[in-house]
């Protein structure tokens, strides 16, 4: 061989070498603002081989990609972000590495990471970039729930006002499209859609609120979404999906719960398979986190046996039953996988999957926003069930459906008590089984029925006339409540507005009959002493809870102690201004007599004739009786 044509083999080698090494592509980047962080997905030909490092002043972060060139438009303008204004080229540093930087509005610590390309083919190789709106990539370890002290007892009762807090979460989301059907249709935006009209339900019903796990097209980590339930402390979680197959014959809803042990058909395992996808999306495998997250490692031991594994899988029956409704099932039983949405060991949870969307038809279906209607109320109706027959302690649902409890304080009697709370002496009695109408300071007894009002309804007997009036539905009203807040029953406000449920919708507009005196004569007047005694705060307490203690309003405490704000402390010392009933003064009436008197105000015949120094039973029209307290 001359030299000449060694030399040209040479130089053609080393450029054949040199095309080899520049094989890679950038063939696109796309941006995800999310609330919480910015991600960046660069679109690679192959693998990419990466470096970067951040800048300041300004903040920047540099990525150099070797062996890569561009095919894609830069810059890229982002406009919706809290953390990235814009990426773009820069010099490289040596020959064959495109060198990208992303202009950042703050500094932080960036979290850079590689996928593999999608089974369906849908994504090649990428680079994600996930870029927190904050100094730190670092989270914030959830703490522990501590649990009240419960040495005394009857300073926990369960009366409260709390709504029901359920979690809602869309599948997928950003750059995980979720299951993609044959005319493109993607899970992401139909789990989007039926999750934002289950949440809609829910705020419409009073005593629930719903909060969503993303509320647009971003992708949440799949620990961040039970992250994101724990820190709104709810009680439920419901995960929405669209279900996919490699094949178009499946079809039908299905609901899901967790099992520790591997799905048991084919379908769960590709479920499974499927789901492991958005969590390496998320940058790493939930299943094999450290030692440090004490939840998972909860989940993986105990999570099988544990209390929210049962309830979720009650709420699933539930849901499943209410779907069966609407829509084909493709099993009528609730289904075990590994989930890693579901691994909350303190939250019950469900995964629903509203058909499957690699079916053509189910696709169409899914795609409809009437079928989606359905589908959402089949979902909060399942929930809604649950609840009405489970609801938790100090929620307004234990509320309306347990009765409130209530706490003897000094000078209160049976009388007193079924005035304030809208109910009758028989009604506390039969629910405590008294046998006698003696009660003790600090005894706690279950009323029946109503919510408590905050003005006592008299006893006298008074010339009335009916008014009807126009009630509307507020967030936290039940049919108790307002009932006792116009002092009418239940029973009326059902007839007069024609209802075949309990349920309200806030906004709705109920017609109520209430009765007004015409006059007020003074035949039973009540005397009255004030005194101020000092409250302690203790662990559990609120405003409410300790007016209802005393028998006092809200208002009062607040103005009595110049508080600015509900938030209470554990010692904190309030002033409460008491009022205790002295007496009762009666009028007698024609047909009176002693026994009809006493039962009447719910004393004894003795009592009655104790405190007015009677020497016989005869009694005189027009004559003053003075009542002691039962």
């Amino acid at each position: 061989m001359s030299l000449r044509a060694f030399l040209n083999a040479v130089i053609l080698g080393a450029s054949l070498f040199s095309s080899l090494a520049m094989a890679n592509e950038l063939k696109g980047i796309r941006v995800w603002p999310a609330p919480e962080e910015t991600r960046v997905v660069l679109d690679l030909k192959d693998e990419a081989v990466f470096s970067y490092f951040t800048l300041t002043k300004p903040d920047r972060l540099v990525v150099d990609l070797k062996q890569t060139s561009l095919k894609t438009k830069l810059p890229v303008v982002v406009k919706d972000s809290a953390i990235l204004t814009k990426i773009r080229n820069s010099g490289a540093p040596e020959k064959g590495t495109y060198r990208l930087v992303l202009e950042m509005k703050a500094g932080m610590t960036p979290n850079l990471f590689t996928l593999a390309p999608t089974p369906d083919g849908h994504y090649s190789h990428r680079l994600v970039l996930d870029l927190p709106h904050g100094k730190a990539a670092l989270v914030k370890k959830p703490e522990p729930t501590s649990k009240p002290s419960v040495a005394n007892q009857q300073a926990i009762l369960p009366y409260g006002s709390d709504d029901i807090i359920v979690a809602i979460d869309p599948g997928h989301g950003g750059e995980d499209p979720g299951s993609i059907g044959p005319s493109r249709l993607y899970e992401k935006n139909v789990t989007l859609d039926i999750s934002k009209k289950v949440a809609s339900r829910i705020n419409a019903t009073p005593g629930m609120k719903a909060v969503m796990t993303r509320q647009g097209d971003y992708f949440v980590n799949l620990n961040r979404r039970t992250d994101l339930a724990r820190k709104e402390r709810a009680h439920l979680l419901v995960s929405i999906h669209a279900d996919g197959f490699h094949q178009p014959q499946p079809r039908g809803a299905s609901v899901w719960v967790l099992n520790t042990r591997r799905a048991n058909n084919e379908i769960g395992r590709w479920l499974e398979q499927h789901e492991k996808q958005s969590e390496l999306l998320g940058g790493g495998d939930v299943l094999s986190g450290g030692s440090d997250d004490q939840y998972l490692s909860m989940a993986v031991l105990d999570l099988q046996f544990s209390h929210s594994q049962k309830e979720g899988y009650d709420v699933a029956s539930r849901v499943l039953k209410e779907m069966s409704k609407v829509t084909t099932l493709h099993k009528s039983r609730p289904e075990h996988a590994s989930l890693a949405v579901l691994k909350s060991p303190d939250i019950p949870s469900l995964l629903v999957e509203t058909g499957f969307i690699t079916n053509p038809t189910e696709e169409r279906l899914l795609n409809s926003k009437s079928h989606q209607n359905k589908l959402a109320d089949a979902v909060y109706r399942g929930v809604l069930s649950y609840f009405n027959e489970k609801p938790p302690e100090g929620t307004l649902f234990a509320s309306r459906n347990q009765g409130v409890k209530h706490k003897v304080a000094s000078g209160q009697s049976l009388s007193v008590l079924a005035n304030r709370y809208g109910t009758s002496v028989a009604a506390i009695k039969q629910a405590n089984n008294l046998k006698s109408n003696t009660l003790k300071v600090g005894q706690v007894l279950v009323i029946p029925g109503k919510a408590p009002v905050t003005a006592s309804a008299t006893t006298a007997a008074v010339a009335t006339t009916t008014k009807t009036v126009t009630h509307t539905v507020k967030r936290g009203d039940f049919l108790g409540k307002i009932a006792s807040q116009y002092g009418v029953t239940v029973a009326s406000i059902r007839r007069d507005n024609n209802l075949r449920s309990d349920e309200l919708a806030v906004g709705q507009k109920l017609r109520v009959s209430t009765t007004v005196p015409i006059t007020a004569p003074e035949t039973v007047a009540r005397a009255t002493t004030t005194k101020t005694v000092t409250h302690t705060v203790k662990r559990g307490e609120f405003l409410g809870k300790i007016a209802n203690q005393y028998g006092v309003t809200v208002a009062s405490i607040r103005r009595d102690n110049t508080l600015r704000t509900d938030e209470l402390a554990v010692g904190q010392q309030l002033k409460i201004s008491v009022k205790a009933p002295a007496s009762v003064v009666h009028t007698v009436q024609r047909g009176d007599f002693l026994g009809k008197i006493a039962t009447r105000y719910g004393v004894t015949v003795s009592r009655l004739r104790e405190a007015n120094q009677l020497r016989s039973d005869k009694l005189a029209v027009g004559q003053k009786l003075t009542i002691p307290s039962s």
